[in-house]
């Protein structure tokens, strides 16, 4: 994962109504929930709900679908476990072995330490596994009128 779309999503997922929404979404993975379902159980008018249902969706964590007059949402989970192997990747990286509380699913001791040090490694190599990244990281700014 890049480290902009790492950006993206954590910057998608600051905001709590966000977070909840997210949060929701994983919780009713793989079907996930139509719009006003999602605004009625998180008590969010549905207007303020779309905006940040688009936020979500333009950092790769989210998936709209309509079905009939409704859009469903739904979690990606292969993104939100990309971005989680992205933050853990390097951890205990200096040490040479990884405190097993630390280490990433999948990841035995001491490996965290070796990949660090692996020919042509960078930070913005994919993880095993995880797609590439294809989401466009924007910054929005408001304009001053």
């Amino acid at each position: 994962m890049k480290t902009t779309v790492a950006l993206a999503a954590l910057s998608a997922l600051a905001q709590e109504d966000r977070l909840a929404a997210f949060r929701l979404l994983v919780e009713h993975a793989p079907d996930g929930l139509p719009a006003g379902t999602i605004a009625q159980r998180l008590g969010v008018p549905p207007p303020t709900l779309s905006f940040h249902l688009k936020e979500l969706c333009h950092a790769g964590l989210i998936l709209a679908h309509p079905q009939g007059r409704f859009i469903w949402y739904r979690a990606e989970l292969e993104a939100m476990n990309c971005l989680v192997r992205y933050l853990t990747e390097n951890c205990c990286g200096t040490s040479g072995v990884c405190d097993p509380v630390c280490a990433p699913a999948g990841k035995q001791a001491g490996t965290a330490a070796r990949s660090l040090s692996t020919p042509g490694a960078t930070r913005d190599a994919p993880s095993p596994g995880c797609l590439p990244a294809t989401v466009p990281v924007a910054i929005h700014r408001r304009s001053r009128s």
